[in-house]
């Protein structure tokens, strides 16, 4: 029988807020998931029932010191709790999310130890540019059996950029859960927005961690401009950031848990993703969508494809350009006001688009290959 195991730096079930965590912590323990072992830190939490864990210790002084002179002993914890439940002769697919620098010395440590045609290493990238751009890149490559991505875009830029990349790829997007996320209707919308003491005709969001790349500054700038014209007619909401609320018709929510984002896109009508990065996908984007805003976002990293290149919502092409903002959200009101104050996109959003339940089956079928891939 061959197993799955699960190697991660943080704990899991994650108890704080985070993207990957959650869909990770939802295919753990609400499905039918694919993983026989999780390979963590210890959980502030309860454990999930029916799965083996084998926790890694907490670092000592004496691990500390011993990882400032040779790097790779970082992980020497992590190839204890391995030992613990690796058997020489059975073989095991080992999942591995976004710790590059896992990859080489987990090789090294098989290689010593096992036989490393035994096991099948996955990367899943949650990232969007090529990660290594060093000597080590070589190792890096040669010690995965996969990398899967979260956008063909994000493939296309590694296949662009390496003269050698030769393991398998595949793609797996970020999704959300459609039973927090949902479109309510204009009855339902109307009622919950007076619940919460919203009266703007139009209610936009932005929800981000307060970071120069996630390009609020260039929102904040932006919405002098729409105050100036459009005055109470539009509301901004903003999430995750505690600065103080001295902006005209901008409102500070402060940091959420991810439980009750939900309420806050089911009431907004456009959802502004203004990142000045290239990010692998952006989960929020999948959120906003499914609870029914026009979302107009930057083309930046896998954001076009997340947005099926224009189908899904307005995509800014020079995304540092204030002006473009501008342009584009005051083309998104003229666009509502002709459509009854209704999202034209979202007709084109089926129930099963970046559904969590659609992403853990698809994440079974990779384990799955995986495992039948090493016989």
């Amino acid at each position: 029988m061959t197993k799955a195991i699960l190697i991660l730096t943080i704990p899991i079930p994650y108890s704080k807020i985070g993207s990957w965590t959650t869909m990770y912590n939802y295919y753990i323990e609400k499905t039918r998931h694919q993983f026989d072992i999780i390979i963590c830190p210890q959980p502030n939490v309860e454990l999930i029932k029916g799965i083996e864990y084998s926790v890694v210790n907490d670092k000592t002084f004496l691990t500390k010191l011993k990882t400032k002179i040779n790097p790779d002993f970082r992980w020497a914890n992590y190839f204890k709790a391995l030992d613990k439940i690796v058997k020489p002769d059975e073989k095991y697919v080992i999942q591995i999310v976004d710790n590059s620098g896992l990859v080489v010395p987990l090789n090294k440590h098989i290689r010593l130890k096992y036989k490393r045609e035994n096991f099948y290493i996955q990367y899943f990238y949650h990232g969007f540019p090529p990660l290594i751009a060093n000597p080590s890149e070589r190792n890096f490559f040669n010690g995965i059996n996969e990398m899967i991505f979260l956008t063909k875009l994000s493939y296309k830029a590694y296949l662009n950029y390496y003269t050698d990349f030769v393991c398998k790829a595949s793609i797996l997007s970020n999704a959300a859960d459609s039973k927090l996320f949902f479109k309510l209707d204009s009855k339902q919308k109307e009622k919950q927005q007076q619940l919460m003491g919203f009266k703007s005709k139009l209610i936009f969001i932005w929800c981000s961690q307060d970071k120069p790349k996630k390009g609020l500054h260039l929102i904040l700038q932006t919405w002098k401009k729409i105050v100036k014209k459009y005055g109470s007619e539009t509301e901004l909401l903003i999430i995750g950031t505690e600065r103080k609320n001295d902006y005209p018709g901008v409102n500070f929510i402060g940091k959420i848990p991810n439980n009750q984002l939900a309420k806050y896109y089911q009431i907004s009508d456009f959802y502004l993703f203004p990142t000045l990065c290239q990010e692998g996908f952006g989960i929020v984007l999948a959120e906003a969508l499914k609870c029914g805003c026009y979302c107009i976002a930057s083309n930046q990293g896998g954001v076009p494809e997340v947005l099926q290149f224009g189908k899904l919502g307005r995509i800014v092409e020079n995304p540092n350009f204030e002006d473009e903002w501008v342009s584009a959200i005051e083309e998104g009101i003229e666009i509502y006001r002709q459509n009854n104050y209704n999202n034209p996109y979202y007709k084109f959003i089926g129930d099963d688009l970046y559904d969590l339940d659609n992403w853990s089956k698809e994440m079974n079928v990779l384990i799955e290959e995986a495992k039948k891939a090493l016989y």
